[in-house]
């Protein structure tokens, strides 16, 4: 997806509101999307359906494992507080406090480096031994600092930040979603919205960490822009304008130049701005503007 359409895209977003000035039910629910997605891809039982219910409508949900109720409330509550970290620096300090925060109550280890030789289920990479793991760690802050005030691209880095720590592996467990919370602190520091991993983005998600392993972060940074745009659409939708009203891809070929067949391709490739509600893409007014400006195409 080229960047340009989402800096626009983001642009359009800041003009209407701030990041920290988004309504709080939109923050709310935000919150809620983002915890389903990060703790499902990891196993947690709950719904979506459920996580609204326990989140959103503050309603208790039966039938479930204590743990994975409390992570969710927990998770959620970390998530939230992200804004209020935007200005301090990243530090392992700052990893250590959301490990603790997602996970207080629920693992007997939480806030504290591992002490036990780890390796990741599924993956041909092994993280380093336990003993290196504090100077891997102050390697990657130190080098993550030095991209950061070179002006390196937010979410190219972005994907170096969550790739290394999660090659790095600095926690027994729960490395996974305290690796996303960090992404998405990367993102928000540099004002722009959290992304979401939702559980039909695991394989693909899965691959392209996997992919990483051998110094090839491309399918992560594209799969990242993907994940903005639909942040970004999202967001619009629900501050926007009518520009920014998500719409079946049908509606716009009466309003040409594109079939909805070509909107369907382009989409699928992640080349347009789209989100998919129940099984067929949507996406806004302003991102088919934007996607054609861009292209010269139509």
């Amino acid at each position: 997806m080229d960047e340009s359409i989402l800096t626009s895209l983001r642009d359009s977003l800041l003009t209407r509101t701030s990041l920290e000035s988004l309504p709080d039910a939109v923050w709310r629910r935000t919150s809620a999307l983002n915890t389903w997605g990060t703790n499902a891809i990891e196993g947690n039982t709950l719904t979506w359906y459920e996580v609204e219910k326990l989140l959103l409508k503050e309603q208790s949900v039966g039938n479930r494992p204590v743990r994975d109720v409390l992570e969710t409330l927990q998770h959620e509550t970390t998530f939230r507080g992200l804004l209020s970290r935007r200005g301090l620096p990243i530090s392992m300090r700052t990893m250590q406090e959301l490990h603790e925060s997602v996970f207080r109550g629920v693992k007997p280890d939480a806030g504290t480096w591992r002490r036990v030789n780890v390796r990741i289920q599924g993956s041909k990479h092994t993280p380093p031994r336990m003993e290196k793991v504090i100077t891997e760690m102050d390697k990657m802050l130190g080098e993550y600092e030095v991209r950061d005030v070179r002006g390196d691209d937010v979410l190219s880095l972005g994907s170096w930040l969550h790739h290394t720590f999660e090659a790095i592996h600095p926690f027994g467990d729960g490395n996974g979603r305290v690796g996303r919370l960090l992404l998405n602190l990367h993102l928000l520091k540099h004002n722009w919205p959290p992304v979401h991993i939702l559980p039909q983005d695991r394989k693909r998600y899965l691959s392209a960490m996997e992919g990483g392993h051998s110094s090839d972060l491309s399918d992560l940074t594209s799969m990242l822009k993907e994940l903005m745009g639909r942040s970004l659409l999202d967001l619009l939708d629900q501050v926007g304008t009518e520009e920014d009203e998500l719409r079946p891809l049908k509606y716009f070929e009466s309003k040409g130049p594109y079939t909805a067949q070509y909107l369907r391709l382009r989409s699928g490739q992640g080349k347009i701005p789209a989100v998919k509600i129940s099984g067929d893409w949507h996406t806004s007014r302003r991102a088919i503007k934007l996607y054609r400006a861009t292209t010269g195409r139509g």
